[in-house]
């Protein structure tokens, strides 16, 4: 994606959303001090620049039955074989997000599982039907926190 110039406007709008989504876009435009309007606008523009990929609903997975999650990192027997098994791996549900990594790992994947035994369950039925290689596993104790980059400012064209 090609870098996109922000202004002080566009900057704080990023920035209201990254600390809540669900903010209401006059709520936003009485804190920049600007038109409900021009919020919409900017936002608008910001999303089909492909600044902002869109709006999400946070589930914290462990409300949901879903009380371990684990890394997996993924050793290739051939890398020619990435997007053949990240195809395959997106037919997982229990897999968030996967990787394609530099240093000790080809692919790097993120799940989450109701419990070890399910984990191990998706680990031997699924998960390694589908690497050629062999994997490692990490499991989290738990996720301490999460956030969004900071947006201060800074010009991304410099």
């Amino acid at each position: 994606m090609a870098r996109i110039s922000f202004d002080t406007l566009d900057c704080k709008i990023l920035q209201l959303l990254s600390q809540n989504a669900r903010k209401p876009f006059l709520e936003i435009a009485r804190e920049c001090n600007v038109s409900g309007a021009a919020v919409h606008q900017r936002i608008q523009k910001l999303t089909s620049n492909g600044v902002i990929r869109g709006f999400e609903t946070l589930i914290d997975p462990s409300a949901v039955g879903y009380e371990t999650c684990a890394y997996i990192g993924v050793f290739l027997t051939d890398p020619l074989q990435f997007d053949t098994v990240a195809t395959e791996l997106r037919k997982i549900p229990e897999v968030v997000e996967v990787h394609y990594t530099t240093g000790k790992y080809d692919l790097l994947i993120k799940l989450y599982a109701r419990n070890n035994h399910h984990l191990l369950q998706l680990i031997h039925n699924s998960i390694l039907g589908i690497v050629p290689g062999r994997t490692e596993t990490l499991i989290s104790f738990k996720e301490e926190f999460r956030r969004q980059v900071p947006i201060d400012g800074y010009n991304l064209e410099q």
